[in-house]
This record gives structure tokens, C-alpha cells and sequence, in this order.
């Protein structure tokens, strides 16, 4: 059955790999990137491999709430269903590290925009959808402070602080609101694959990106997902397994979770 798609961060890396396997599965896909040659330009590459490719792209910047509001705000007008988000766009190093709202960029693309995406975009879905989070075996206790922007980190402590944190909003909406709603679930699509995020950080070639686009298709499309609701599963180990502890905990998590809230509730941020 044909599948609307929505997969942010698509014009490179996992996302672009992830977004082959989906075209030629024929689905229609709902491409996003921040950088709208690069976006134009993998439309045409995902056009040379299935000719008969419905593909709509979506320029938005997740580090600029309005771009995120945008995204969202368009999506809605434009679709009354969807049936699939894959939040997979993230950041670990840039040369401007804090945006213009005082708050740390990885955790602003990294947590909060795909929070916000899924809280506005869960309407259009229903239980039968599924929604996606990409985080990563990097997980470490979240610093509110930092989450806050009142603590600056490095690189490495603001990615895996973010990435823990994706899991623990997950964690909060899957306990907290159990009807009507599609699945949610946390992937670690493997660690150091060939993405530019890797190379740049580590100065690896790293292994094959199909290893994490094969994870995320199937965990958006396969039935070995369909109990996976507020799971999470490690690619590294190839199997469903135990997050970060703090991820577990619901008092952590939506300490987490209620502190985004709050951040997005001071910057005036529409929610749904």
C-alpha cells in the first residue's frame, strides 16, 4: 500500500539512502532540507531512480522556529493524512553553535524541532501511522541548564545530551497519551556510518549508510515494528533494547519533556 512519508534531513546521508529505498518502494515522500539546491538536487537524483517518483520538498531551516512552524503549517494545509514521519535530521558540529534564540542548535534540531513536528503533525495521523525518531548509541543525562541555553557544551556532550533527549519526549507522549495516536518509536540506525556528520566529526570514511536506511525503512513500514510503541531499537546490536536509563525514568523524562514545553511556550512557539 502507498505510503505518504514525511523524512526530514533527506538530502544527504541516512536520509538520502533512506529516501531511495522508500521512492522505490513507491511511496510518496514529503522530502525535507534545509539547503534548497541540495534539496533540488537529491528530488532529481530519487527522480533517476524511479521516473514515476511522487516527491514534494520542503525547505525549512530546524534551527529557526518560524522555518519549523512553516514546515508544519504547510504539510497540514497540504495533506489531510499521513501516515509515516521519520524524524531524522540532525546536527553535530557547526561554526555557530548557539541560535538567535540563545539555545544550543543540536538540541533545537536535534529535540525539539522533530518534537514539535510530530505534536503538530500527530492530528493528520491516527494509531495506524508511525513516527520515527532517529537518536544514537551517543546518550548521556541531560543537562536542563544546557537544554535551556544557559550552559554552553561541546559538541560531543550537546549531541548525545540531544539525542538521549528525543528518547525521553518520546517515552513521555507514548506513556502519557495512549489512544488515537500513531506508534512512536527511538532507532539508533548504527554507529559511525559514512554520513558527513561522521566524517566531520571523527575523520572516518565510516560504513555503509544502507545499514541505517535499511533500519528506518523497517521501522517504518515492516510488521516486526508493529509493537514497538515506545520502544527503542539498537542497530548496533540489531535488536529492540534498553536506552540510557534516564530515558526510562519518567520523572526524568518529563522533567525533559516539560522543560521543552516551556521553552517553546516562552518563545511565543505555536503548539498543537
Amino acid at each position: 500500500m502507498k505510503k505518504t512519508i514525511l523524512l526530514t534531513g533527506a538530502t544527504d546521508g541516512i536520509g538520502l539512502e533512506t529516501a531511495k529505498q522508500l521512492v522505490t518502494k513507491g511511496h510518496h515522500l514529503l522530502l525535507h532540507g534545509r539547503n534548497p539546491e541540495k534539496l533540488s538536487a537529491a528530488v532529481e537524483q530519487l527522480k533517476t531512480l524511479s521516473p514515476t517518483a511522487s516527491i514534494e520538498p520542503f525547505v525549512a531551516d530546524l534551527s529557526r522556529f518560524q522555518d519549523i512552524e512553516q514546515l508544519v503549517s504547510s504539510i497540514a494545509q497540504k495533506h489531510k493524512h499521513l501516515d509515516v514521519i521519520i524524524n531524522n535530521a540532525g546536527v553535530f558540529s557547526t561554526s555557530s553553535p548557539m541560535t538567535l534564540n540563545g539555545l544550543d542548535v543540536r538540541f533545537v534540531v536535534n529535540t525539539i524541532a522533530p518534537y514539535l513536528i510530530t505534536k503538530g503533525l500527530i492530528p493528520l495521523m491516527g494509531n495506524q501511522g508511525r513516527i520515527v525518531n532517529v537518536s544514537s548509541a551517543a546518550q548521556t543525562t541531560v543537562d536542563l541548564a544546557a537544554l535551556k541555553g544557559q550552559r554552553q557544551l561541546s559538541d560531543n556532550a550537546a549531541y548525545a545530551q540531544s539525542k538521549l533527549a528525543i528518547i525521553m519526549w518520546t517515552n513521555t507522549l507514548t506513556a502519557h497519551q495512549k489512544l488515537g495516536r500513531p506508534l512512536m518509536v527511538s532507532v539508533n540506525p548504527a554507529s559511525m556510518l559514512g554520513s558527513k556528520m561522521v566524517t566531520e566529526a571523527y575523520g572516518v570514511v565510516g560504513g555503509d549508510l544502507s545499514i541505517g536506511a535499511d533500519i528506518l525503512t523497517r521501522a517504518a513500514l515492516s510488521s516486526e515494528f508493529d509493537q514497538a510503541d515506545g520502544l527503542y531499537f539498537d542497530n548496533d546490536l540489531g535488536k529492540f533494547a534498553k536506552p540510557h536509563p534516564d530515558a526510562l525514568d519518567q520523572r526524568k523524562a518529563k522533567q525533559v519533556t516539560d522543560t521543552i514545553d516551556r521553552i517553546v511556550s516562552e518563545l511565543g512557539v505555536e503548539q498543537i
